[in-house]
């Protein structure tokens, strides 16, 4: 690694020559490359960025008791998993609470990965330009709050009982008039609304659940529509091809919004823009109309330059690692100016000072996180072969393990053996586990498919996850106190979360 400080002087190719050379290479590249390259993990290095917003219980025992009976009730609906593909219900819910959602501008995001980590770099930098922001992801790694977020922060449990309880005599009508029940994702998208409007904000960051037209968040108006990268994922419910899938994406662009596309398979770009020409909408796209001019590796994660709508934005140091992690931030950089309206209704990009100072500020828990030393452990939330792809290409760039062991543990609705297969060079071993939830693949099953992917010597199965991380920190200790061994827990977000949990963080 450089041991370059972030805005330390040092030599740069010129960021003219070299734009047009990624043009010309973005355009030509093979299209899965690009989605791999573009992908979707966060990577963090111990001691680089600040720590991972991620709230602990309540303290407060009466608060606690509280939180969780919000959290009872929420889990009597219909889950993520299970959809009625309709917007029907989440419309009605906004007539009777006033239609909150209109009362902001709102940029939207969908795609197959890198969402929530876009997400959280445009908010990143609206608020550095002194907007009150609300920001909407999912799902969350350990607490149901770090799903609504006010001015960078996950709203209080305090806070998130009280939007509930506002409400929830609203909810409960809309139940009584509709065929189905609001679902969970669809009660909480209803909170996020409410508090934002409450608020109020002065922006909103909307990532989709799912898909996008029948989405529950997609009863927005984006001013700008944010698109990264797509690849199979939720074939059941979305399509079967990337192509098919961009056309459910593709309903959060309405009628005259400015579209920020991230790099995509040539099929799902041209779903993409001939929605644009339907509804009138501008379009700027990575590789063209911005994109990432050059990129170092720096000390707790790299320094970038980015070629915005409005110009270049040079020395931009952005603690997280990876090519992937700069696309994000191209993404993200292009949003905010389109925002703006930079490159339309003024010509002059964003201050450069403050584009630094917010980028060198972002952080996404779960996404590559050093939760312990000695072994080094981490954690990332990759849970589909496009984004175990890009984790496992970027684990050489941000660490030198000399014997890295998996610890995975992945839901029964994903593609596992993608995933098994895009870690298997990285991994020595790997030890294979089953989170809590309903939605987790029995390990024995899960370690079946592990054995045909890497060989009966090299799988272990421990079904409880303290008994999975317990062997895989013990096989990583192997190597000696002072030797490269290391310990990457994957999979799914449920199990990245429930393992922070166990090793003490939050």
């Amino acid at each position: 690694m450089s041991e370059l400080p972030p805005n330390g002087n040092h030599d740069q190719p010129d960021p003219l020559d070299s734009f047009d050379e990624i043009i010309a290479a973005e355009t030509d590249r093979d299209p899965d490359l690009a989605v791999i390259e573009a992908g979707s993990r966060t990577l963090r290095t111990q001691g680089g960025p600040p720590q991972a917003d991620v709230p602990a219980r309540p303290e407060d025992p009466e608060i606690d008791k509280a939180l969780r009976e919000v959290e009872a009730e929420l889990a009597t609906r219909w889950g993520e998993t299970k959809l009625e593909p309709s917007v029907s219900r989440i419309a009605a819910l906004m007539d009777v609470l006033g239609e909150p959602q209109r009362s902001y501008p709102s940029l939207h995001i969908t795609g197959t990965n890198g969402k929530t980590s876009t997400a959280r770099m445009i908010e990143a930098l609206l608020g550095a330009f002194e907007l009150r922001t609300g920001r909407y992801t999912s799902p969350h790694v350990q607490s149901i709050t770090e799903r609504i977020s006010l001015d960078g922060a996950p709203v209080s449990a305090e806070r998130f009982i009280e939007t509930y309880r506002d409400i929830k005599p609203y909810v409960e009508m809309v139940d009584q008039a509709q065929e189905y029940r609001l679902s969970f994702f669809e009660v909480l998208t209803g909170m996020a609304y409410a508090a934002f409007a409450d608020a109020p904000v002065d922006v909103a960051v909307v990532e989709v659940g799912m898909g996008g037209s029948w989405d529950a968040t997609n009863v927005i108006d984006g001013d700008v529509a944010v698109v990264t990268p797509i690849d199979l994922d939720h074939t059941d419910r979305l399509g079967a091809t990337t192509a098919a899938i961009a056309a459910e994406k593709g309903g959060i662009i309405k009628q005259d919004a400015t579209v920020i596309l991230a790099q995509q398979p040539v099929d799902a770009a041209q779903v993409l823009l001939k929605k644009a020409v339907e509804v009138d909408a501008t379009v700027a796209r990575e590789g063209l109309e911005f994109g990432v001019v050059s990129r170092q590796v720096a000390v707790g994660g790299q320094l970038m330059t980015l070629r915005g709508l409005g110009g270049e934005y040079g020395e931009v140091y952005l603690p997280l690692h990876g090519a992937y992690q700069a696309h994000n931030a191209a993404v993200a950089l292009a949003a905010v100016e389109a925002f703006f309206g930079v490159g339309s209704q003024r010509p002059e990009p964003l201050d450069i000072d403050t584009v630094r100072k917010a980028f060198a500020s972002v952080s996404s828990p779960g996404r590559l996180e050093v939760v312990r030393r000695s072994p080094t452990v981490v954690l990332d939330a990759a849970h589909n072969p496009a984004g175990a792809r890009a984790t496992a290409e970027a684990v050489g760039e941000a660490f030198d393990f000399s014997r890295l062991i998996g610890v995975v543990g992945a839901s029964g609705d994903k593609n596992v053996r993608g995933l098994l297969e895009a870690f298997e060079p990285i991994f020595a071993e790997v030890v294979i586990t089953q989170n809590s939830s309903h939605r987790a693949m029995d390990a024995d099953e899960l370690a079946a498919i592990a054995v045909e992917v890497f060989g009966e010597e090299r799988v272990q199965v421990e079904p409880r996850l303290p008994d999975a991380l317990e062997a895989a920190i013990t096989l990583a200790e192997e190597e000696g106190e002072f030797a490269g061994g290391g310990v990457l827990v994957t999979g799914s977000v449920i199990t990245v979360g429930e393992a922070r949990l166990l090793l003490g963080k939050g």
